[in-house]
């Protein structure tokens, strides 16, 4: 290798590539939400019957996150992008028949028409974030991997954050809840495709990667993708099912349960939430449904560099992990019971805020526990696997929320989401990251 040769720098080209196709796939799952008003009005659709739509998603994209990852793993990354990308896009046309088809063809419910294409749509865009986690595990740096998957996960209140703005304004400049779902599909399309015209696998296989960037990328790492050692890590031969077996992985899942349940709690209900409590128009909602995204685009990239900088400082993966995402979820529980007593709409909004901000904080700790901990083989079915089981909560948050909202009041629904949270602080804090369970009968190496 030339001495003199200048590092190329395009592995952030693929992460800030990351970040506009899974911000696209925020959009499109949060759109929906903006058009309640006219939906449920033409279906003739209740609170409750409303939270099951929103909540179809979610089953089919627990199942989606489940597979994605172990394919990706099997076929690589591109692929698994390639094949969803395209699948997401052409669902959220569909989206815009859905109760249509159920009328004609499902017995006269529009109601399970939007099961089967919500459901559809869901698995469609399960995989996205496992295989966010399996590039991230190809092309970042080893001292970088919190701040890479910041980056990734910056999609998520990004995406959110758009999703008001973009939605309202397709709906008011079209004039057509159907329409905004085309433009959105059309869109996701054209960018999925920009992107598979750069993005290859792994480093090694990018003409745009020199010699110097792919030493600074295995550096501390094998080419050959064996498994990485990090602070504490066993290095031993494990076997996928061993996720089952390993405290830290569980444990860490249910703590990310807790970031979803709070993440689709607030992106499908503060809409309706919003207008049906405090009264606020469609054309209010643009900026209003923006707010509680706002702290949540610095936090999620501040929560990754304080990660690394705190193992950086102390050596210690469990302290820059699972105790700095305990005591966030702390805070965090103790502000969404805040939010449950809040009267007026800035304290309900600025406390929802402040709740966000917090919960997207720790959003990269989850994901990087599953990077210090998994085998490189097995690092897209392990993030598969805890996408999977976390993902109850993209199922349960709307639909409960619905519930509770019809039977208690929108009050319910916040101390709903402090629950899940407090549950999420217990379970961080016995999560050890690096730490391999070692099978029964093998020899640590």
């Amino acid at each position: 290798m030339n001495q003199t040769e200048k590092q190329t720098k395009f592995r952030f080209v693929i992460f800030s590539s990351i970040v506009v196709i899974a911000m696209i796939n925020y959009i499109d799952r949060g759109a929906i939400s903006y058009a309640a008003a006219d939906i449920t009005a033409e279906y003739n659709l209740d609170r409750a019957a409303w939270g099951a739509v929103l909540g179809y998603f979610g089953y089919g994209y627990m199942f989606g996150a489940l597979i994605g990852g172990a394919l990706g793993d099997r076929f690589g990354a591109k692929l698994v992008w390639l094949i969803a990308g395209i699948a997401w896009s052409v669902f959220e046309i569909a989206t815009a028949y859905a109760g249509d088809f159920g009328m004609a063809a499902l017995g006269g419910s529009a109601l399970a028409g939007f099961a089967v294409v919500r459901v559809l749509f869901g698995f469609s865009e399960g995989p996205a974030y496992s295989i966010i986690n399996k590039t991230v595990g190809n092309w970042a740096t080893p001292r970088e991997r919190g701040f890479a998957v910041s980056i990734g996960l910056l999609s998520t209140p990004l995406g959110a954050l758009l999703t008001a703005p973009m939605s309202v304004g397709l709906l008011l400049l079209t004039g057509s809840w159907r329409a905004m779902f085309w433009i959105l599909g059309i869109t996701g399309l054209v960018a999925l495709l920009a992107f598979m015209r750069i993005f290859t696998n792994r480093p090694e296989d990018n003409p745009r990667v020199n010699a110097a960037e792919l030493a600074e990328i295995r550096s501390g790492t094998s080419v050959s993708d064996a498994p990485s050692t990090s602070i504490g890590r066993q290095d031993a031969d494990v076997p996928w099912w061993m996720f089952f077996t390993s405290r830290t992985m569980v444990f860490n899942t249910i703590g990310y349960f807790a970031f979803i349940y709070v993440n689709f709690m607030l992106l499908t209900w503060t809409p309706k939430y919003l207008q049906d409590q405090f009264h606020f128009n469609l054309a209010s909602l643009w900026y209003l449904g923006m707010i509680p995204w706002t702290g949540p685009c610095l936090t999620v990239l501040l929560g990754g560099r304080f990660s690394d900088w705190l193992l950086k400082r102390t050596g210690n993966l469990r302290i820059a992990r699972s105790w700095f995402a305990a005591l966030t979820l702390l805070l965090t529980t103790l502000v969404f019971l805040g939010v449950s007593q809040a009267t007026s709409p800035a304290a309900v909004i600025a406390l929802m805020t402040l709740g966000n901000s917090l919960n997207a904080l720790v959003n990269t700790v989850y994901w990087t526990v599953v990077i210090d901990t998994a085998p490189r083989e097995h690092l897209g079915a392990w993030s598969g696997f805890m996408h999977f089981f976390a993902n109850i909560g993209s199922v349960l948050a709307p639909t409960l929320a619905g519930i509770l909202a019809s039977t208690y009041g929108y009050q319910a629904m916040f101390i709903a989401t402090a629950v899940a949270t407090g549950i999420g602080m217990a379970a961080m804090l016995l999560v050890s990251p690096g730490v391999l369970p070692v099978r029964r009968g093998a020899v640590p190496r």
